[in-house]
């Protein structure tokens, strides 16, 4: 769990509902070839449900008509269905984003559910953990040495513990809010 956060800090957070290879629109497209609707109810509110049924109907109605409508069609269905599932989280919605805007993280974390191991992916998350928190480690422990030599040694050792610290500070309260008993649900 707190190596989890290692994957998340390089780049912006999205939400990988928000994604064409998110698990929200595989199964709406997979609802959509199946015409079965129920597929996709499970991720929104009961109250959405008869927003997301007529559309789905008028979505699939179409599907064996001209391509390029129902192209606009199905993204109009797939953009509701996701802006709802966001709503149930209270987050917001701007928009799909592309398929492999995924983090690796997630995808990982998607098929160690499908495939019912976990085994995998805790060895991946420790390895990784490990190597991002062993290179900050040589890094501020080789400055530290050097840390009094001058004004910009000292800056540059500063400026790793403060990384390194924060790293570790920020997985300690990861750890500590997946201790609570509610943690607060965003993806």
């Amino acid at each position: 769990m707190a190596a989890a956060f290692l994957f998340f800090t390089a780049s912006p957070v999205y939400s990988h509902c928000d994604s064409y290879d998110g698990p929200v629109v595989k199964d709406a497209l997979m609802a959509l070839e199946k015409n079965n609707v129920k597929l996709v109810l499970k991720w929104i509110s009961s109250d959405q449900e008869l927003e997301i049924i007529s559309l789905f109907k008028k979505t699939y109605s179409l599907r064996n008509g001209d391509k390029e409508i129902y192209s606009i069609v199905e993204k109009h269905f797939l953009e509701t269905l996701v802006r709802l599932h966001r709503q149930t989280e209270g987050a917001s919605f701007t928009g799909l984003k592309p398929a492999g805007s995924t983090k690796p993280i997630i995808k990982m974390s998607d098929k160690t559910i499908a495939d019912g191991n976990i085994d995998g992916l805790l060895t991946d998350l420790s390895n990784h953990a490990a190597s991002v928190i062993g290179e900050k480690y040589r890094k501020v422990a080789g400055l530290y040495k050097e840390k009094d030599d001058s004004e910009l040694k000292g800056r540059e050792y500063v400026k790793a513990y403060i990384d390194f610290t924060h790293t570790l500070e920020a997985m300690h309260d990861i750890i500590d809010h997946a201790k609570s008993e509610n943690p607060r649900h965003e993806h």
